[in-house]
């Protein structure tokens, strides 16, 4: 009678207590996941982390490279737009460190006497060199976007093998079991993919700024080799424009 009474007790207990009693609270441990982590596994997450700092750091260098060329291209473009002759241009371009002034100075120094063609070549050449500069490091970009998906696949795939060893170990596909290996593979999956979004960002979005400041340097070097290569047709004074002829009568003169 006593033991019948108990378990009436424990069965109203049961039935009275909240689903949310029920329900165990479950919490994403990022740290506990890579300290249980394979040694694999902690080397491709240590790797991926690295590629997202780096990720980061070219960015913010890119975007103050970016600032500060466009910065020192306006100054010079105001100041050019005012010149009159290739002098006052060459002028202005030493006093001057922006692209735009790289591109003037190369012209002075070696398109003297030159044809346009050879100084529109000579401003191409500077104007290639500027927008290699300026996209430098970039490369890092493009690999991390491009293989940072795939560094993290390696890590699930290897998490999941690790998972499928542990459930031969244990003769058992219970949850405790499998769970902890399946988180473990799939948090590279999520950091790569946190490291390769940006990257992709930051490379489409710098790659379009470079490109217009490249095609406005070029429309303004356009402009300079024309001021260069201008030129205004000097004459003799003492050489009329035009020499008046009298037709002769063909009698001799007495």
């Amino acid at each position: 009678m006593i033991a019948l009474s108990a378990a009436y007790a424990v069965q109203a207990a049961v039935e009275g207590a909240s689903p949310a009693d029920a329900t165990p609270t479950v919490k994403l441990d990022l740290v506990g996941l890579f300290q249980n982590a394979a040694w694999p596994v902690k080397i491709t997450i240590g790797l991926l982390l690295g590629c997202s700092l780096l990720v980061w750091i070219i960015a913010v260098l890119k975007m103050l490279q970016l600032a500060r060329l466009r910065s020192t291209e306006g100054n010079f473009d105001r100041r050019a737009r005012h010149v009159g002759s290739p002098r006052e241009l060459f002028e202005v371009a030493g006093s001057h460190r922006a692209p735009g002034a790289r591109v003037v100075a190369e012209l002075y120094a070696r398109g003297a006497g030159a044809q346009a063609e050879r100084l529109r070549a000579v401003a191409d050449r500077v104007i290639l060199a500027e927008g290699q500069s300026a996209r430098a490091l970039m490369w890092l970009l493009a690999f991390i976007a491009a293989g940072a998906p795939f560094i993290g696949l390696f890590g699930t795939v290897y998490g999941i093998m690790d998972a499928f060893i542990r459930i031969g170990a244990a003769k058992s596909a219970s949850l405790p079991v499998v769970a902890p290996a399946i988180g473990e593979a799939l948090i590279t999956t999520a950091i790569g993919l946190a490291a390769a979004i940006p990257a992709v960002f930051f490379y489409n979005w710098i790659d379009k700024s470079v490109g217009d400041f490249v095609a406005e340097l070029e429309t303004a070097a356009a402009e300079w080799v024309a001021l260069v290569t201008e030129t205004t047709p000097s004459m003799d004074p003492a050489i009329p424009l035009v020499a008046s002829v009298r037709p002769s009568s063909g009698r001799p003169r007495g």
